[in-house]
């Protein structure tokens, strides 16, 4: 048996099969498109490139492959036939099932990426089906994978590819170790075939993936990542997928068909309906486990009594201030109310004026509502959420000792809090993936050809794992809760590669205000070498626009510092002083609830 070309049909045959076209030929594995006179249908036969060795290693192999042939799942294509013949063994598969991606790319080169992904998530959902029962296809091409005039995606050829072991090895041992190491292999490969879509070009001029694979750091020296000239502009959260999907790194890459399917859905259904994937999921938690899980016990020991004296309700604020949980609650039933009362438009982000509308009884209720600490969480993911927790707390204490005057407290307090929504919710919802993107966001080791390699951006590594980034979620929770618009705007950070400039309404101020606070902890976050100019760097990014200096950001930062007696702190160069008359705001009294009836 030898190549045939496609012009010509047939050529020769292969037992009762007419060979009419080589459709693929890797290093372990043939596809030829062939006609069965018995049954006078095309067909589509899967061969390993190098015959079994024994009698028992051929048996082996039509085990396997009749036992791949019983995976059941829309998105792995049926197999026809298992046969062998001379010795060489075969899968046939229906022609009608489509034709193979490369017989695709061929008529389109140039898919859509939203298509490509689709196509790639398709074939990663037959992927992980096979994986979890125990099969792998070890020889990922694009001719392995058929699709029809509807873009249904089928996966064809698992256990085709099968490792030759010697004739002596016991090979039910060596099968199962060769598919959970062949498993992540698969996975790789399903990573070259979604960047050879959206690049529309073979992936190192290599049509073999499994030679691309042997290119490619750590084995080889090539590095693969999607370019900028692709015949279509690639969306970053895809581009981040893809490229994790094929990073140098093995531990950055997807170890799993289900990791990486999880990320393509999230980025398809968020760029399909603006909403999806992990938002519909999380919103869901939402609604059994709730936002996060209260810190506060022994709630009515303050709320015992019947009056609600100024005292009071400090000291009730004070308290409620400190349960990150219940404050988030609190203000979720106060806006709530205000919205079905038909204020949609008014906002209250002071506690203690929450807690003046809603009364003790309600905030007893909104105590009760919430799941105890740490709620559904191992011990290891709740001393986490409380370090996030903690991180957010000093945020929000440092937006406090920033804010110019005239700003309520408790309202720059709680707006930090709600710019970092996206991440509490992630660590008390989703801790693995929060642990991954923490993983990914660390910095390769250096290599001589990159001794200072570049980490991944939390907001690459979350698309990178989710699809989406952290403030498509907060964002997602804050309409959930019915927020104003006015208030969604305020809550999203100031873009890390957009420009500062001066504020124009309260609003702007508000939010750049709580933005400088969480950089300036995100800084503080990094290693000790690299804090104080991260905090310089933030610190410069905001000082004109919010007539800020480095001396009032130190202060902010470590507030029971001593510092011996000097001039008046100064901004830093070309800063504009604050104002030192505070106008009067419509939106700072509705914010504090001052502006309601």
């Amino acid at each position: 048996m030898s190549e045939s070309s496609p012009a010509a049909t047939p050529l020769r045959s292969f037992g009762r099969f007419e060979l009419r076209a080589l459709l693929c030929k890797s290093g372990r594995s043939l596809i030829w498109r062939v006609f069965d006179p018995r049954h006078g249908q095309e067909l589509l036969l899967c061969m390993p490139r190098e015959k079994p060795n024994s009698a028992a290693a051929l048996e082996h192999w039509l085990r396997m492959a009749q036992a791949g042939g019983r995976v059941q799942h829309p998105n792995v294509a049926p197999l026809f036939e298992a046969g062998q013949v001379e010795g060489w063994p075969y899968a046939a598969y229906d022609r009608a099932f489509g034709e193979t991606l490369d017989e695709r790319l061929a008529r389109q080169s140039a898919p859509l990426p939203l298509d490509a992904a689709g196509w790639v998530a398709q074939l990663l959902e037959g992927l992980a089906f096979a994986h979890e029962a125990g099969h792998a296809h070890r020889d990922l091409q694009l001719a392995s994978v058929l699709i029809d005039a509807n873009d249904k995606v089928r996966l064809m050829g698992l256990e085709v590819a099968q490792e030759v072991f010697p004739a002596s090895v016991d090979f039910s041992t060596v099968t199962r170790r060769a598919v959970r190491e062949s498993a992540e292999e698969d996975v790789l490969c399903a990573g070259l075939l979604l960047h050879r879509i959206l690049s529309g070009r073979p992936v190192l001029e290599e049509p073999d993936l499994l030679a691309v694979v042997q290119q490619m750091q750590p084995i080889g020296r090539e590095m693969v990542r999607l370019g900028w000239e692709t015949p279509h502009p690639i969306p970053d959260p895809l581009r981040a997928i893809c490229n994790r999907a094929t990073d140098r790194q093995l531990r950055q890459r997807y170890h799993l068909a289900r990791s990486f399917l999880r990320a393509l859905d999230g980025w398809r259904q968020a760029a399909a309906h603006d909403d999806g994937g992990p938002i519909v999921l999380l919103l869901d938690k939402l609604q059994r486990q709730g936002h996060l899980p209260t810190t506060t016990t022994g709630i009515h020991r303050f709320t015992a009594g019947s009056g609600l004296e100024a005292q009071h309700a400090s000291a009730l604020s004070e308290m409620v201030l400190k349960d990150m949980a219940l404050s988030l609650e609190l203000l979720r039933r106060v806006n709530n109310a205000l919205r079905q009362a038909g204020h949609g438009g008014d906002t209250v982000l002071n506690v203690q004026r929450a807690i003046q509308m809603i009364g003790l009884d309600g905030l007893q209720q909104a105590a009760n509502a919430l799941k105890p600490w740490p709620g559904p969480l191992q011990p290891v993911a709740a001393e986490m959420l409380r370090s996030v927790m903690a991180r957010v707390a000093k945020a929000a204490q440092v937006a406090q000792a920033l804010r110019p005057a005239g700003y309520d407290g408790e309202v720059v307090y709680l707006l930090t809090i709600m710019q970092n929504l996206g991440r509490l919710m992630l660590q008390y919802h989703f801790p693995e993936d929060a642990q991954q993107i923490r993983q990914l966001m660390v910095p390769p080791e250096p290599t001589e050809e990159i001794p200072n390699p570049p980490s991944l951006s939390e907001r690459a590594a979350a698309y990178a794992v989710l699809g989406c980034d952290l403030e498509a979620l907060g964002m997602a929770v804050a309409r959930h809760w019915g927020l104003g618009d006015e208030l969604l705007q305020m809550i999203r950070r100031q873009p890390l590669d957009a420009p500062v400039h001066a504020p124009r309404t309260d609003a702007d101020t508000l939010r750049l205000t709580c933005s400088l606070a969480n950089e300036l902890l995100d800084a503080l976050a990094q290693p000790e070498a690299r804090r104080r100019a991260g905090v310089e760097v933030a610190t410069r990014r905001y000082a004109r626009a919010l007539g800020l200096g480095l001396r009032e950001v130190m202060e902010a930062l470590n507030p029971g510092a001593q510092r011996p007696a000097a001039s008046p702190p100064a901004p830093l160069r070309g800063a504009p002083e604050r104002p030192a008359v505070v106008t009067p705001s419509p939106l700072r009294e509705r914010l504090t609830g001052r502006g309601e009836s």
